[in-house]
């Protein structure tokens, strides 16, 4: 890990600037730089979900810049909040996970966070630790130092309270459990995404109502848009790359992503600078570096780091000859198929679906009509085509998914 100790604080502004949207404000977080002390940087993840993607990474990238600049880096695992929800960017109420569902998540987010974190400038910590011990009229307390009326100013809760959609009591409860972490910790920067803008603000008021006169700084940082190259990186959009993926799925992702794309994630999610990103760049569009080569070395860097960097040659060798060289893979599935008839014939898109390809006959279908599918390397349109299961051969759905077809892996329904 490169370290970037004995910046000066403007070097170290200039350092944090890269890929960042908004700072509140920069002034405030020159001034702390000039104090030369470690800075307290948190960002607070709710383990919603048990796997990360590069999305939730891109703050994790930021946390990983300040402990470069010799700061600290408070991660805080929001056990207590997820159990209500982060209302944001919603149009309806999130519904709440069980304390059982949250402490598996947030055993898998630990597990996963220290592939871009250094793990001794790193304070993990769980906000139960002070929410829990919350008393109700310590509840009342925080409730009563923010307005309905500044809620309502947030555009998710305006919009919902605008078309008569339900706000439960408890959303206007997380933006303020949320700020008191900041409280608890004594935060000097709070780091979230776009989405997040309105929380981090309410942190910096309830910071100052409980007599922290220099309240954090507040920096918003864009959502990483996903491999479709339109919508911000979900797994509820199936555009993401998750970071504990197979290095060979990774790598073959991310090189599926459209040539734009690629410079903001060489911004977001590696530690190279302006500068060097911007030498890149000038080196594609005078033609002496190829896209396709820039793109093969960001999923090298990132596989490297999720994975190792043996694993990333191996990835990157894989994706060349299933993809550049059109060779088939080195180890190809061999599905059992469970078919209903004696017949060894079955419709294509039943084909799909049985072996796991796609999560529905209709995708299977929609797959097929959108070139997607190929038997020995002969694309096939028709969705309702016949394949014949008693000789073997090669079924391919989109870039990366190979089966081998045996006869002798036919099974009658019983």
């Amino acid at each position: 890990m490169s370290e970037w100790h004995g910046k000066t604080p403007e070097e170290q502004l200039k350092i944090i600037k890269k890929g960042v949207l908004d700072i509140i404000s920069e002034q405030e977080l020159l001034d702390k730089l000039k104090e030369e002390r470690p800075l307290i940087v948190k960002a607070g993840f709710d383990p919603t979900a048990p796997d990360l993607h590069l999305g939730h990474t891109v703050l994790l990238q930021k946390l990983r810049t300040f402990q470069q600049l010799g700061h600290t880096v408070y991660f805080i695992i929001g056990d207590f909040t997820a159990m209500i929800g982060d209302p944001s960017g919603r149009d309806k109420t999130r519904p709440p996970l069980t304390k059982e569902q949250v402490l598996q998540n947030a055993k898998t987010y630990k597990e996963q966070v220290f592939k871009v974190l250094d793990p001794e400038k790193t304070v993990v910590v769980f906000n139960s630790e002070w929410l829990g011990e919350m008393t109700a009229q310590d509840l009342i307390k925080l409730t009563a130092k923010y307005t309905v009326a500044r809620m309502l100013e947030r555009d998710d809760f305006k919009k919902r309270f605008k078309e008569n959609k339900p706000i439960a009591i408890h959303e206007f409860i997380y933006p303020l459990l949320q700020a008191y972490d900041s409280v608890a910790i004594k935060a000097d920067v709070e780091l979230g995404g776009s989405d997040q803008r309105f929380n981090l603000l309410i942190g910096r008021d309830i910071q100052k109502e409980y007599g922290i006169e220099k309240p954090q700084v507040a920096i918003l940082l864009p959502l990483l848009v996903g491999t479709d190259g339109v919508r911000k990186m979900s797994k509820s959009y199936g555009n993401y790359i998750g970071i504990t993926e197979p290095p060979e799925d990774m790598f073959g992702k991310i090189m599926s992503i459209p040539d734009e794309l690629m410079w903001d994630y060489w911004e977001l999610l590696t530690d190279l600078t302006v500068e060097e990103i911007q030498k890149i760049k000038e080196d594609v569009e005078n033609g002496i570096l190829h896209p396709m080569e820039v793109k093969k070395q960001l999923a090298m860097y990132i596989v490297t780091r999720f994975h190792d960097e043996e694993s990333a040659i191996r990835a990157k060798e894989h994706f060349e000859r299933v993809h550049s060289k059109r060779e088939l893979p080195e180890e190809i599935p061999e599905p059992e198929v469970i078919i209903a008839t004696e017949s060894r014939k079955i419709p294509l898109y039943e084909l799909i679906h049985s072996i796991g390809f796609a999560p529905s006959k209709s995708e299977a279908r929609r797959l097929i009509k959108g070139g997607a599918v190929k038997i020995d390397g002969n694309k096939i349109t028709d969705p309702y085509a016949e394949v014949d299961l008693s000789s073997e051969f090669i079924l391919q759905v989109g870039k990366r998914k190979f089966a081998r077809i045996k006869p002798e892996n036919i099974k009658l329904q019983t």
